[in-house]
Order: structure tokens, then C-alpha cells, then sequence
């Protein structure tokens, strides 16, 4: 089996890299960038930090399957800092490069504010918790003054710039940039300045390059209402799926106005079904379980709830 099962580092502890390796993972993702040597600092990596960060990953029989890239939402929104921003995108583009990783993943999603203002908590079998989202809710807020507004004609402008020049630059290094879509998934039409399936296309439109793709979320794209296995054999077959996040959910933002997150287990997605048509479209990429529930009795790393998802999909996978 070529797919490979990826997690989030909670943290880069040898006490969490141990555990890592304890459950059978391949490998981890640096979700949080802060935690690559220099970041947090400087702004970019320091490459001879991160070096040794990956030798260390690297000492436990695992491997760093995907690196998210420092936010550049200043550039994207015209704020000051924003060519800092891109300067950092490019020196940890370069950095990607002598180190040998891929994919990079540049998040053009803008709006956090929409998710904060429709968060809500629900609580599932047995009392465990996960993060939910009312379409309702974010609506009233912004309705009562909590505004957020984009230029979607110079965020589109500043987008494409951005990634033709990051592009050009992975191209020469052979790094690979993947787009992680919208979250919350709202309407695009609604809110143009959001980068669903629209806004990938587009985007894929105007820089053909091999370099770029996506980090496909499963939870994501449900929660927006399409089919997903459809989306995937559509993405895979162009050779555009660089990573992919397995979870569950239920809801559908279109049908329901909203969407719990749930265990891997205990969702509407029928997981065995993704990583059957990943398998068809040739995915041999790494897939990671993303969001965990909080259980009772757990540490703050949520050692417990990694290992049950990792298990489930090892499962899948084994059945597979």
C-alpha cells in the first residue's frame, strides 16, 4: 500500500516523536509552523535549526510528510508586513528545498474570523467534545456590527501574484505548494473571496504548473455539501492531490447550516469509500486524521484520541 498515515505534532517532543513511532504513523506534519526552529523568532526558518529538527524526526523512523508555511494573509489583505510576508514564503520555499521536503502548504484562507464567529462546541457518544459551526450564528454576528470584508478583485490579484512567484521559485527547487480549501467551506459565491472548488480551479487556471495542488480535506469539502469521492477523482486524475486530511463529520453547510465535527468513527463520510477512490486515482501521498475529539481522561497532546483514529485507519487500510 502506497498511501501513507501522517500526524499533527502536537508538539516535537522526543516524548510525542516516541509515541508517534509506539502507534505505527509513517511520519508527522508541522501544522503549526512556530514549531520549526526560526519561525516563531524571525519569521521564516532557520535552516540549520530546522535541519536538525528533521534528523531528529528522522532518528525515530519517521519522516515529515508536510510543512505548513508562514501565514501571508497581511500580503493577501494589503496590510502592512505584507512583503515580509512574502519574503518569508520565499526563504522557507528555499529552505524546503535544501532539505528536501515537500509539500509546502500556503494557507490563502483569509477569513478565520468567519470560523470564530460561528464556533460552537457539541458534545457526542460518551461526552467526548469537538469544534462545530453555525452558519446562523456567524451571519447574526456579522449582521450586528462584527464585520469582515475583502477586495475580492486585488485578493484574487494578490493571490495569483503571490503563488506565480512561489511557483517559479518551487518549480527551480522542487518543492511542491499545496492550497488547503475554505474553513469553513462557505459559499464562494456568496463570499468570492474564498478558495473552494471555484477558487482552486481558478487558481490552477491561471499557473499550470505540476508544483502546485491541494491538501485535500475530506471534512472541509463535505462540510461544503459535494460529493467528495467526485472532487477527488476529479483533482487526483490531474495529479493535484498532494496530501490529504481524513475526518468525519456530519452536516452539510448548504443542507443543514452547518456541520459537527465528529471521531473518525462516528461521521457521515464513508472513509473506506475515500480511500478506495484515493487508491484508483493513484494517491501515494501521506493522509492524516487532522481534528481529534477531546476525551475524557487524555493529556493536552490528545495521545488518546491520536491512537484511536490512527487505528481506525490502519484498519481501513488493512481492509483495503
Amino acid at each position: 500500500m502506497e498511501i501513507k498515515i501522517a500526524i499533527r505534532e502536537s508538539d516535537v517532543s522526543d516524548e510525542y516523536l516516541r509515541f508517534a513511532r509506539q502507534i505505527g504513523v509513517d511520519g508527522i506534519d508541522i501544522h503549526n509552523s512556530f514549531n520549526i526552529p526560526g519561525v516563531k523568532e524571525r519569521g521564516h526558518p532557520d535552516f540549520n535549526g530546522f535541519l536538525k529538527l528533521k534528523k531528529r524526526v528522522e532518528s525515530y523512523g519517521l519522516k515529515i510528510f508536510r510543512v505548513s508555511a508562514p501565514p501571508v494573509r497581511d500580503y493577501l489583505l494589503g496590510r502592512p508586513g505584507g512583503e515580509q510576508a512574502i519574503d518569508n514564503l520565499r526563504r522557507t520555499i528555499e529552505c524546503m528545498g535544501k532539505l528536501s521536503l515537500s509539500p509546502l502548504v500556503v494557507t490563502l484562507n483569509v477569513s478565520p474570523e468567519l470560523w470564530r464567529l460561528g464556533e460552537i462546541r457539541r458534545t457526542h457518544r460518551g461526552g467526548y467534545i469537538m469544534h462545530a459551526f453555525s452558519l446562523r450564528k456567524m451571519k447574526e454576528k456579522l449582521e450586528s456590527g462584527e464585520a469582515f470584508s475583502v477586495d475580492h478583485e486585488k485578493f484574487w490579484e494578490r493571490c495569483i501574484k503571490l503563488l506565480e512567484e512561489a511557483t517559479a521559485m518551487a518549480e527551480d527547487l522542487d518543492v511542491k505548494l499545496a492550497i488547503h480549501p475554505q474553513d469553513p467551506p462557505v459559499s464562494e459565491l456568496e463570499y468570492p473571496w474564498t478558495v473552494g472548488f471555484l477558487g482552486l480551479n481558478k487558481i490552477f487556471e491561471s499557473i499550470s504548473s505540476k508544483n502546485l495542488g491541494v491538501l485535500y480535506c475530506c471534512g472541509t469539502r463535505y462540510e461544503a455539501g459535494v460529493d467528495i469521492c467526485e472532487e477527488i477523482r476529479y483533482f487526483g486524475k490531474k495529479g493535484k492531490i498532494f496530501h490529504v486530511h481524513l475526518r468525519n463529520v456530519r452536516g452539510k453547510i448548504p443542507i443543514t447550516g452547518g456541520y459537527e465535527e465528529v471521531a473518525i468513527d462516528d461521521g457521515e463520510i464513508d472513509l473506506f469509500r475515500v480511500l478506495k477512490t484515493l487508491s484508483e486515482v493513484g494517491y501515494k501521498g501521506a493522509i492524516n486524521p487532522d481534528h481529534v475529539p477531546i476525551y475524557v481522561g487524555d493529556r493536552e497532546n490528545n495521545m488518546i484520541a491520536w491512537a484511536h483514529a490512527v487505528g481506525y485507519i490502519q484498519g481501513l487500510l488493512a481492509a483495503l
